[in-house]
């Protein structure tokens, strides 16, 4: 079975979200992207920190990782921005055949 992957990332805006969905979609480095507040708590640069953010959850696979990296961290407005992967360990047949439709052929 091919490697697929979910990539998450964080923003401060709706629209940077937006955008974000825009590029990868359109690069057909991902197939999906859900949109989801959410607040997150952290450390940074020694303190306590709190900030409503959007959750970015794109669906692509594997081998599209660095290019879908390098597509984010362009768009992205914060210095060091979370990009994280996840590999998919199972999946619907289905959706999984209409994942790899849409993205990049590997």
């Amino acid at each position: 079975m091919t490697e697929y992957i979910q990539v998450v990332t964080t923003v401060e805006t709706r629209e940077q979200a937006e955008k974000i969905a825009e590029e990868v979609l359109g690069s057909r480095l991902a197939a999906c992207v859900q949109i989801s507040s959410c607040h997150s708590r952290y450390r940074w640069q020694g303190a306590l920190e709190r900030a409503d953010e959007y959750l970015c959850r794109m669906k692509s696979r594997q081998d599209l990782f660095e290019g879908l990296q390098i597509l984010i961290r362009e768009h992205h407005p914060y210095d060091v921005p979370e990009i994280l992967a996840f590999p998919v360990v199972e999946g619907n047949k289905e959706y999984l055949a209409w994942l790899e439709k849409e993205l990049l052929p590997g």
